[in-house]
């Protein structure tokens, strides 16, 4: 257990310092950590746990305590949630005084619009993974996608496409 714990701290550790522009930036690397590299779950599993902590109310990295919890149980939760959030938590509260001074710069406004683009590829990917791990068959890929299109495109709330799609899945509406 203390071996599974501690690879729990270092990979999040390390991810809590790579989470540039949202903790969500790190999913493809948390991905490949826990399913391909580890073997603690499978494509599928992470991709439920996922939208389970999408779902629940609070931060939008609710994933990694659940991610803890599934692979060590309570002590799991406790090292993944610490390493996760507590590294890069520091290192802001040690750089926004730095930030702050700076606030009127021109060089600050452009480096902050020049990491747009690059927190844009970052959640992309992220997305991108997630749906590949989750659609399995034609239909996943047609519901992400019109899911995708009508959250970019309309004011529908996300829980409802979620709830939507939980309920197709639940028809066996494509599944082979």
């Amino acid at each position: 257990m203390i071996p599974t714990l501690i690879a729990l701290a270092l990979i999040f550790g390390e991810l809590s310092l790579l989470a540039f522009g949202g903790g969500n930036t790190t999913l493809p690397e948390m991905h490949r950590q826990v399913v391909d590299v580890h073997h603690w779950m499978s494509g599928q599993e992470f991709s439920a746990l996922y939208a389970l902590a999408q779902a629940a109310p609070g931060p939008n990295l609710m994933v990694v305590p659940l991610i803890g919890w599934h692979v060590a149980g309570w002590q799991g939760l406790l090292v993944t949630t610490v390493a996760k959030m507590g590294p890069s938590s520091i290192i802001t509260m040690l750089v926004l005084h730095a930030w702050e001074r700076f606030k009127d710069r021109p060089w600050r406004r452009a480096v902050q619009a020049g990491l747009v683009p690059v927190t844009v590829g970052l959640v992309a990917a992220s997305a991108a993974l997630i749906a590949k791990s989750a659609d399995l068959h034609a239909v996943s890929w047609v519901i992400t996608g019109v899911c995708a299109v009508l959250t970019v495109r309309t004011r529908i709330h996300p829980l409802w496409l979620l709830l939507a799609g939980s309920l197709i899945g639940l028809t066996g509406f494509g599944q082979g």
